[in-house]
């Protein structure tokens, strides 16, 4: 293809938003640090012609849309910024399971290629409808988006490593169950909650199903090893690319020292 052409044809591509916005109102995850954000100067400040607005924003990497890089539980992987731009972008698919999850609830990866073709090396967006209870929501629910999010089953972490995910994208809480997190421990009256609705539905334990030796922060401890990483509290115009196959990119800062980023994630389809 010519470069006119290219240029052309990239003019018309629909590109899509699946960043969640960030104020100093985002709740970070549960016990880090929260954005913060003023001013240091004003354009009306300065003593000498034409001022300018700057601001000092103080914040951990883990507020808002952000990519949690392999040194945030690896110590030997790679910071975000020694990762290449092309492990970023590239082919992946959209998946919306919204009608199929719910409160505690667990996703299979049957569940998923049900509905997209999963094939290896994608980056695989997961749509599982909670995002409509993020900060800036109507239906904004703090706790249900932390603390009551549907996550992972016990097969998924093995599915990624079989199809060699690029990486994954969650528009919850965590990419893992938040009953597999310290989040268990803080929320005792809701792990009972999740373990009676496991014991309906499988008549085991939740310790049973997801032994904690095992399963604790499986989708961190196992996979960032393996270099599949993953993107937490996606939203923007999620629900516009559901069950598609896209061209999908994320661009976090390019800090050598950074364990996660906040970052940009996009989802590109060709013109209409």
């Amino acid at each position: 293809m010519k470069i006119e052409k290219f240029l052309e044809f990239m003019n018309e591509i629909r590109m899509y938003d699946l960043t969640q916005r960030l104020s100093i109102h985002t709740p970070p995850w549960p016990s880090y640090m929260p954005m913060g954000l003023q001013y240091f100067k004003r354009i009306a400040g300065a003593h000498m012609g034409q001022g300018a607005n700057g601001q000092i924003m103080t914040t951990s990497n883990h507020v808002g849309t952000h990519m949690d890089g392999e040194i945030h539980f690896h110590g030997s992987g790679r910071s975000i910024g020694d990762v290449p731009l092309d492990e970023w972008v590239g082919p992946g698919v959209v998946v919306d399971i919204s009608d199929a999850v719910e409160d505690y609830g667990l996703y299979s990866p049957e569940m998923i290629e049900d509905r997209v073709e999963v094939r290896d090396g994608d980056i695989l967006i997961i749509n599982t409808g909670y995002h409509k209870y993020a900060w800036d929501q109507k239906r904004c629910d703090e706790v249900r988006y932390f603390v009551k999010h549907p996550g992972p089953g016990p097969e998924f972490h093995k599915w990624a490593l079989k199809r060699k995910l690029n990486w994954i994208g969650v528009d919850c809480g965590s990419a893992d169950h938040p009953m597999n997190t310290i989040i268990r421990d803080w929320h005792p009256a809701l792990f009972e909650k999740a373990e009676a609705k496991l014991r309906s539905e499988r008549g085991k334990s939740w310790d049973e199903v997801f032994p904690p030796e095992t399963y604790y922060q499986v989708m961190h401890l196992k996979l960032f090893p393996k270099k599949i990483v993953h993107a937490e509290n996606l939203g923007g115009e999620i629900d516009k690319v559901g069950n598609k196959r896209c061209w999908i990119g994320c661009f976090p800062l390019r800090g050598i020292e950074l364990e996660s980023s906040m970052c940009r994630i996009v989802a590109m389809l060709p013109p209409e």
